[in-house]
């Protein structure tokens, strides 16, 4: 069990539903995941408010008792438009598109209603550009349809949330904007250069690495003429040479889902995993919300995890500046007790949220 929990100083998990099940139980308790992922599925609704905040506040009392961890990651992607987690009266704000001129307040206010949830860290914003009218996937996520405009929107909501004591995350590197298909079904390809990269994707990440963002996630995308082999979330080229290196982003990185299929399969075949860190992600995400909610390929990560350690293919020194790079994150990752808002506080949001549909 001490060998699967080391896997678990680089886990988010997410949990089944709005209680602990056995499994979920079982799994806090043997792998103590470093932070957890909600969904829609983790909030009751259709109750009133101090009702399913209350339920929410026992969950995540729960959590923390069966991981025995006093520091936990608690997160979950609160974009705004199509994705957002929380019922009413959780403010919902309009998608990156349309709140590119007010980002920052929007940003602000946002963080005020995750603090109040006890939530740390938002899976957001997003540094991808709206540069294909057709892609499935980002869209109006992103603020703009140039590097310019993405660049200018995300750092002023970058600042709203760090200001107000929330982390941010940019994604999907190296940028998920210029794609036709959804990786959530299947792996994207996006023919694209490293000069194109770089006139156009990279800008707005270099924007908010400037800003020091903390956590950057990574896209299950091929970029065949950088990395023809692996997507970016297993690529060395795209992870370390150009991520670490180039851009000289210092903090973590940390995937996107594991359970999507556009690397689904992939996370199944051994060493896999050892692939990922090697590439240089220190920190990953198994949702339980795509392709299935039991946890049997959770298992099966972690103890490939622990073979690969044992096998030499995956080197203690990697996974140990990782463990430090996630850890001194934590460490200096506020734990916030859930509270319920005044009703003026969300009317003034819900003020702001209409704002932002008219200009």
């Amino acid at each position: 069990m001490k060998d699967l929990q080391k896997f678990g100083n680089h886990l988010i998990l997410g949990v089944s539903g709005t209680t602990l099940s056995d499994d979920d139980k079982r799994a806090l308790s043997e792998l103590k995941p470093v932070g957890v992922i909600f969904f829609a599925k983790n909030f009751l609704d259709g109750v009133p408010y101090p009702v399913w905040l209350e339920k929410f506040k026992d969950l995540l009392k729960q959590i923390k008792e069966y991981t025995e961890r006093k520091t936990l990651f608690t997160s979950l992607d609160h974009e705004g438009g199509r994705v957002v987690r929380t019922p009413f009266p959780i403010t919902r704000f309009p998608c990156a598109y349309l709140v590119k001129s007010q980002a920052y307040q929007v940003a602000k206010a946002t963080s005020i209603e995750l603090k109040s949830l006890g939530i740390n860290l938002s899976f957001s914003p997003v540094a991808d550009i709206f540069s294909n009218p057709q892609n499935p996937i980002i869209g109006s996520r992103a603020f703009g349809i140039t590097p310019k405009t993405a660049s200018q929107s995300a750092r002023e909501y970058y600042q709203g949330l760090r200001e107000e004591g929330i982390l941010g995350c940019a994604k999907h590197f190296p940028g998920h904007g210029d794609t036709s298909t959804d990786s959530h079904l299947e792996l994207p390809i996006l023919n694209l250069s490293l000069e194109d990269l770089r006139n156009r994707e990279l800008i707005p990440f270099q924007t908010l690495i400037q800003e020091q963002i903390p956590l950057i996630m990574t896209a299950h995308i091929l970029f065949p003429q950088i990395d023809p082999e692996v997507p970016a979330t297993l690529s060395k080229t795209i992870l370390n040479h150009i991520l670490r290196q180039e851009l000289n982003f210092k903090g973590v990185i940390v995937s996107d889902d594991l359970d999507m299929k556009a690397v689904a399969d992939m996370f199944m075949r051994p060493g896999t995993v050892a692939r990922a860190f090697n590439a240089g992600c220190d920190l990953f995400i198994v949702s339980r919300n795509i392709n299935s909610s039991s946890l049997e390929r959770t298992y099966k990560i972690a103890e490939d995890f622990t073979h690969c350690l044992s096998n030499g293919s995956l080197n203690e020194e990697i996974v140990e500046a990782a463990r430090v790079r996630v850890e001194n994150l934590l460490e200096i990752t506020p734990q916030y007790p859930v509270y319920q808002l005044e009703k003026e506080v969300l009317f003034n949001h819900a003020e702001l949220a209409i704002t932002c549909c008219f200009e």
